[in-house]
């Protein structure tokens, strides 16, 4: 693949010291694009020297609780003084918490859509008012799931289900707000062998198993099978496309 318009671009990655949102900001940084790592992760700063070494662009990093309006803020102010303006978003930053729903504790109800709905509101704000403010376009990729349109095995994570579901609507209320300057699409990925998918898939194989029968691609994905699909929304072969979410999930939701 090869998105020639997106060297030298700015990106910001949430969630990007390691698993989807690392693998998401290499694919970025493998076009030219100089990346920000912003995560709660203290690992973060490692992980973006990593990403320069890896790639040759400029890298940084911040720690960012994403939950926090002040410290996304504070976030993307250090990215700016390092890098500039970012004019590419992508929001990786996110959890899950399995639980019977009838015993959820309103704590944990309240963490799993502070992390997944408002961290992914706050982090895309930040990155529109900078790019509002300056009258240049920009383009953000919010990360839902394909759980967010269906009720995937097993069914006992109804806040994380809810959390993607309003992400996809937030997608599209916030493209038609900010049309036509900052583009605003979602990917929901479907099972993604991400490093705590994989953990968790070694250690519970007959639920694998499972998994991989009702996906008609036959297998789980890599997080190397959502690159096309960002690099695409990040670069301007995508200029008409906006306010949608793009499934990635091997056919899981098409049965």
């Amino acid at each position: 693949m090869n998105f020639p318009d997106l060297a030298g671009r700015v990106a910001v990655v949430t969630g990007g010291a390691r698993g989807i949102g690392y693998s998401l900001a290499s694919a970025l940084a493998r076009q030219g694009v100089n990346v920000a790592l912003l995560d709660l992760l203290p690992d973060v700063e490692e992980s973006a020297r990593r990403l320069a070494a890896e790639t040759g662009v400029k890298t940084a990093s911040s720690l960012v609780d994403v939950t926090d309006p002040e410290s996304v803020d504070a976030a993307f102010a250090t990215v700016r003084d390092r890098l500039g303006i970012a004019d590419v978003l992508v929001t990786a930053a996110g959890i899950t918490i399995w639980g019977d729903s009838a015993e959820v504790e309103p704590a944990t109800w309240s963490k799993v859509v502070d992390v997944n709905l408002s961290g992914t509101f706050y982090s895309t704000q930040a990155f529109a008012r900078a790019l509002l403010a300056d009258g240049r376009d920009g383009s953000a990729v919010l990360i839902s799931s394909m759980s967010g349109r269906v009720v995937n095995v097993p069914q006992r994570q109804a806040s994380y289900n809810a959390s993607k579901a309003a992400v996809d609507q937030l997608a599209k209320s916030l493209a038609v707000e900010w049309a036509p300057a900052i583009r605003v699409n979602a990917i929901a990925p479907g099972y993604i062998l991400s490093d705590m998918t994989r953990q968790f898939t070694e250690a519970n194989p007959e639920l694998a198993a499972d998994w991989v029968s009702m996906i008609p691609a036959g297998r789980m994905g890599e997080p190397a099978d959502l690159d096309g699909v960002v690099l695409l929304l990040a670069s301007s072969a995508s200029s008409y496309l906006t306010g949608q979410t793009l499934v990635i999930d091997g056919g899981y939701t098409a049965i």
